[in-house]
């Protein structure tokens, strides 16, 4: 008899696990459409933003190499933001990614990159506490003072960030970059589905991210943010 109630007792738990398994695949699934389906009016071509007069054109950071030269993902992020700066889109630049270790410097990488493109050091600004898609644009708004973004990054990536910036109050319109045949991109297609979950609950919560800091407004100069 006791065998009998022990093993029922091991069934039930059981499919408790697989209702709650089942509810969470769900909630993650519904999470991942409503980020896409809330945002994807909001991808733009190249050609539609021209005249948008926005404040800034807002490039996400990516992986660097060794010799301080930009991976083939974050090349083409910042080829697609140069071109949009040279036809007007915006008269400025941000460009946010990680600066958490002294010897890694995405956005630095990021800068000297635009400059060799012929855009001036004064319009392009450095967050180098970009540590994540969602404290890039928390920081945006909060440090930069930016009320209307163009966003680049590879399309896939471009519904995360454009939800959180507009939960986050800010008008943002995506270009994404071009699409090439990057390395693990499966690994960061898996990732992308938790990711997204993850800033719908802090765009809800409105998390703080690690570092904010004084105003840096895109409207002034952007050298101020140059590492001294």
């Amino acid at each position: 008899m006791k065998r009998q109630k022990k093993k029922r007792l091991i069934l039930r738990i059981f499919r408790n696990l697989i209702c709650i398994g089942l509810f969470v695949i769900l909630a993650a699934l519904l999470g991942n459409a409503w980020v896409i389906g809330s945002t994807k009016g909001l991808i733009k071509k190249e050609s539609e933003v021209k005249s948008s007069k926005a404040d800034c054109i807002f490039v996400l950071g990516a992986g660097v190499h060794k010799d301080n030269s930009p991976s083939l993902m974050l090349r083409d992020r910042l080829e697609t933001a140069c071109r949009l700066y040279e036809e007007g889109a915006a008269s400025k630049i941000i460009m946010s990614g990680d600066h958490g270790r002294k010897d890694y410097d995405e956005v630095q990488v990021m800068k000297d990159y635009a400059i060799d493109k012929g855009i001036p050091s004064s319009d392009i600004f450095m967050d180098h506490a970009g540590f994540s898609t969602y404290e890039s644009m928390y920081r945006a708004k909060a440090v930069f003072q930016v009320k209307n973004m163009i966003v680049v990054s590879q399309k896939y990536h471009l519904y995360r960030a454009l939800y959180s910036g507009k939960g986050l109050g800010m008008k943002v319109t995506g270009v994404p970059a071009k699409e090439t045949r990057y390395a693990g991109q499966m690994y960061r297609d898996l990732r992308e589905l938790l990711a997204r979950d993850k800033d719908v609950v802090s765009v809800l919560l409105k998390t703080k991210p690690t570092y904010l800091g004084e105003a840096i407004p895109v409207s002034g100069d952007g050298d101020a943010t140059n590492d001294q």
